[in-house]
């Protein structure tokens, strides 16, 4: 054991004595030392030991703290990413591993009304990019995409276009070129395997074989999505790489077309490159479509008009012809019009604008779309208000002489010295002016009908509004009114304006569509029939005519009879079967010829179509819109009335 500390006066003798068994050696050290302690005992080395003693338990618990602090936070970390995100990141692992490709539904068929094919599919290839599989080296990636654009001879700014649109879904398949040759899709599958970001997949292209281009209009075409549309449809299954409907019963029956996708779920290595078949789902097929068109009747009237805007020096018509007891629209011709396969071939730039700069406008149509002066083909519609709210009656009688005076202005007839004494059925069978301004504006003793009662009959009839027929982009005409004119022209409305609208001329306007469904309410008895392009849809319930007046519907049909019996239809006389309507010649602008209209039905007393037909700047019905006409009826009563 340690010995004591032995006092002495002047110094202090420090001996430390080694105690054999724990093996110390002894050491003596001297030190000159003023004390007056009387000696120092191991208190001291015990204090101190204390004192360190303490000092390191201190530094073991902060050492402790700081460890478990550490092991706290990458504990929670650990839970927080592998148990409260671990299913999103399991997500992002899985996608990393597996993607998921689309597989595009068939599209539905689209049928005449005798089988005939109008629209079908066609095997084709699309290259697509997907963004997140490019090279991400920015370097690497402009090479990559400069080598594919020269490869296909696709611009470089039109993916750069691509990269920008689609930024925000870089997991998408962006399509890039579509219908690639087969022999081209061959060499590009290898080629492409030194080009990440890019593949090729097998897909379908909508072919339209009818050889009938004014159905374009009718048909529609496809077109791709959108990046707006593919992020506002995604809930229904769109995605950048699909196509959809732009026009058409391409667009209007664009749900029950398409089908539902498949997929193929497929492993990739880290290049996006891959590597087996995990699992495939098979689409489902979209429903075929049979119309109501008669491609036969479509392909003669097309071919027809053609010849008669030739005759005539026009170049833009409407035609429809309507089954008055259904509504089943058989045909529906606008020209000029344009190659829908075009569209499918994926246009040109320099096609579309061919399209686009054209002055007669072939992408419109016009036969559901334009808007014209109707001329003396509303006249029936105007008689038979008069008749029905007891301006005139069937003998009511009138002089034409050549117009009326009214104050400075004169109202003239198409015919130099008038039609002489006329009642209403022979108003509407020489569609003579005078009569028309007497009902509608009144004259002397006769109070007309007015501009309010003229177009509450009119909407009955069905103008003014769209017939909601199932093609998109249609019209609603113009009913002009008192109010429109004082708020639209800053004038008050004239009786000179009432008399300019009873014969179908100054700010009214329809669409030719719409004078079709309203010469089939008088062909049918009085029934507002929504016309129809699929047959195969439940009809509609017809709808009478407001407050029908049958009477008056009769008379007006007798009217439109004479017209072809003594009248400005005549010609009209050699068909097998009885018909009936009126003519029409519109003024279409100053220093313009007029556009020629021609609205009728037959047979007479059991009627199975109802033609319109215009013809813009064709000049005098009977010689543009009449013939034409005549060659339809005679068409279908030998080959379509059945």
């Amino acid at each position: 054991m340690f010995q004591f500390w032995k006092k002495k006066s002047i110094s202090h003798v420090f001996v430390v004595q080694h105690h054999e068994g724990f093996g110390l050696s002894r050491n003596k050290t001297s030190d000159a030392i003023d004390t007056t302690d009387g000696y120092i005992s191991d208190d001291l080395f015990t204090h101190e030991r204390s004192i360190t003693s303490t000092l390191s338990k201190k530094r073991l618990q902060i050492g402790f703290s700081l460890f478990f602090f550490v092991f706290f936070i990458f504990f929670s970390r650990a839970v927080y990413l592998q148990v409260i995100q671990g299913s999103h990141f399991h997500s992002l692992a899985d996608a990393n591993r597996y993607r998921v490709t689309r597989v595009v539904s068939p599209r539905g068929k689209i049928f005449d009304r005798n089988g005939t094919i109008l629209a079908t599919n066609t095997p084709s290839f699309l290259l697509s990019l997907r963004i997140t599989d490019l090279p991400k080296d920015e370097k690497a990636r402009d090479l990559v995409v400069q080598k594919v654009c020269e490869r296909v001879g696709v611009q470089r700014a039109d993916i750069d276009l691509l990269l920008t649109q689609y930024a925000k879904q870089p997991d998408e398949s962006i399509p890039v070129l579509r219908n690639i040759p087969y022999e081209s899709a061959i060499r590009l599958t290898i080629e492409l395997a030194q080009y990440p970001g890019f593949s090729l997949n097998a897909t379908i292209q909508r072919s339209y074989p009818s050889g009938s281009i004014s159905l374009s209009h009718v048909l529609g075409y496809m077109g791709k999505i959108t990046p707006e549309d593919s992020v506002k449809l995604a809930s229904s299954g769109y995605r950048p790489i699909d196509q959809i409907g732009k026009t058409g019963i391409e667009k209007t029956a664009e749900t029950r077309l398409r089908g539902i996708p498949g997929k193929i779920t497929t492993e990739v290595n880290a290049s996006g490159y891959e590597l087996s078949v995990i699992s495939k789902t098979e689409p489902t097929p979209g429903a075929d479509i049979q119309l109501g068109i008669d491609l036969g009747l479509q392909k003669f009237i097309e071919l027809q008009l053609q010849t008669i805007l030739q005759t005539v020096g026009a170049t833009r018509a409407s035609v429809i012809a309507i089954d008055p007891q259904t509504g089943i629209v058989r045909a529906l011709v606008s020209l000029p019009s344009f190659d829908n396969n075009l569209f499918s071939n994926q246009i040109t730039t320099e096609e579309y604008q061919k399209l686009t700069q054209d002055p007669d406008q072939p992408l419109f149509f016009r036969a559901i779309s334009g808007e014209y002066p109707s001329g003396s083909i509303f006249k029936p519609v105007v008689a038979y208000a008069a008749l029905a709210e007891h301006v005139v009656n069937e003998h009511t009688s009138f002089v034409s002489s050549g117009g009326i005076r009214v104050g400075e202005w004169f109202f003239p007839d198409w015919k130099a010295g008038g039609h002489g004494v006329t009642d209403v059925r022979k108003a509407i069978a020489e569609s003579v002016n005078t009569y028309f301004y007497i009902i509608g504006g009144g004259f002397q003793d006769t109070i007309g009908l007015g501009v309010d009662r003229i177009s509450t009959y009119a909407k009955r009839f069905g103008f003014g509004s769209k017939t909601k027929i199932d093609l998109p982009h249609e019209a609603s005409g113009f009913l002009p009114s008192k109010e429109w004119k004082e708020k639209a022209k800053g004038e008050r409305w004239y009786v000179g304006d009432t008399y300019h609208l009873a014969i179908g001329q100054g700010d009214f306007l329809t669409t030719p569509i719409q004078m079709a469904v309203a010469t089939v309410a008088i062909a049918n008895g009085g029934y507002l029939t929504q016309p129809r392009m699929i047959e195969s849809d439940i009809a509609p319930e017809k709808v009478q005519v407001e407050n029908l007046d049958p009477t008056a519907l009769r008379i007006v049909q007798e009217g439109m009879r004479q017209s072809v019996t003594s009248g400005s239809n005549r010609s009209m006389m050699s068909l097998i079967y009885p018909v009936a309507g009126k003519t029409g010649t519109a003024q279409s602008g100053i220093g313009k010829p007029t556009h020629s209209w021609f609205t009728g039905y037959g047979p007479y007393l059991n009627p199975t179509l109802a033609i319109t037909v215009l013809v813009e700047e064709g000049g005098e019905s009977t010689s543009a819109a009449v013939p034409l006409a005549n060659k339809i009826f005679a068409w279908w009563f030998a080959n379509g009335n059945k």
